[in-house]
């Protein structure tokens, strides 16, 4: 890489960093103080708000020391590698549990709480983890690039994240194997979602009110996570079809500037989403005002601005009554 893009690039990765990591722990105590932890939606949510904040604590500074090609032992660069592969995987798998937990909370209502329970959901999230995990590392148990190892004089290597994973690997496993199928269900599951919450919303017209604003906050909150899988399929795709090109066409060269913008822009998807949140997702966005007031100080100020209750003080010996204008006092007003 060039001295002066590597630059910008490093520079583009701390900020995406700093942002994934601050805008994902806000969504992460916003969900704990709204209370909302007790929804079993709202569990996967900060689930998938944990994957991102990784992203930023993890993945991206190890993106980075992978793009300088610092030398180290091969199964070391390996295990790194795999490490990044991981929070994406999280992400989609995560992203499919909110859609059949959507998907359920629209066609299974009055048996939902009993069916979806709390810790039901925090299990379902342990299992996205483990199983991204597995997916993840299966690299180290031997589906990597043998040549990189064999053709070097030593085990230590300049640690490239092509150099060691294969194509194979990232396009028949990863995109074929699990992007593809599981962005096929979502979207199948969603377009239920919304055809279910259409056809409730018209046969049950005019029953009572409770009834509509059910409905709407079903749509509402679904739109939101919609938005969500749609960014990350915006985010995520270039970069898989970049691997995809090179695999099917090695004659065909893609640009640096490419393959960097698309690892930036994969990035950058852990740093919207709490951005989405803020804006579709009521109980986050009435927290994030909460905190945004707290922070500004108009809490304190408020409590300043409260009428004072009636006071005595004393001076020189001498009592003197403060009333408040709101107070009424016998004799006096």
């Amino acid at each position: 890489m060039v001295l002066g893009g590597g630059l910008i690039y490093i520079s583009l990765e701390v900020l995406i960093a700093v942002g994934c990591c601050l805008g994902n722990l806000l969504v992460m105590w916003a969900v704990w103080r709204s209370g909302a932890l007790n929804q079993t939606t709202f569990c996967l949510i900060v689930s998938l708000a944990m994957a991102d904040f990784l992203v930023g604590a993890v993945a991206v500074p190890l993106a980075v020391v992978v793009d300088v090609h610092v030398k180290i032992p091969f199964h070391a660069c390996l295990f790194i590698c795999c490490v990044l592969i991981v929070p994406q995987q999280a992400s989609v798998l995560t992203l499919l549990a909110i859609a059949v937990d959507r998907c359920l909370r629209v066609c299974i209502p009055f048996r939902y709480k009993t069916t979806v329970t709390k810790k039901r959901s925090w299990i379902i999230a342990a299992l996205c983890w483990i199983l991204a995990s597995i997916l993840g590392f299966l690299p180290m148990f031997g589906w990597y690039n043998h040549d990189t190892l064999t053709n070097n004089n030593s085990t230590s290597i300049d640690c490239d994240f092509v150099a060691v994973i294969p194509d194979s690997y990232l396009v028949h496993f990863l995109f074929e194997g699990c992007f593809l199928p599981l962005l096929a269900v979502m979207i199948t599951l969603y377009c239920y979602i919304f055809f279910k919450i259409r056809r409730q919303s018209r046969g049950r017209a005019g029953v009572a009110a409770e009834t509509g604003a059910y409905t709407r906050k079903e749509h509402k909150l679904a739109s939101s996570l919609v938005l969500v899988l749609a960014l990350f399929i915006v985010c995520w795709l270039p970069l898989h079809v970049k691997h995809n090109i090179t695999y099917y066409n090695q004659n065909i060269h893609v640009p640096s500037i490419a393959v960097y913008f698309g690892i930036l822009l994969s990035h950058s998807n852990s740093m919207v989403n709490p951005v989405v949140y803020a804006f579709k997702i009521p109980k986050i966005k009435q927290e994030y005002r909460k905190i945004w007031r707290k922070g500004i100080g108009q809490q304190q100020q408020a409590d300043i601005n409260t009428p004072a209750s009636n006071t005595t003080d004393s001076h020189d010996g001498r009592i003197h009554v403060r009333i408040s204008p709101q107070v009424e006092v016998n004799g006096i007003i």
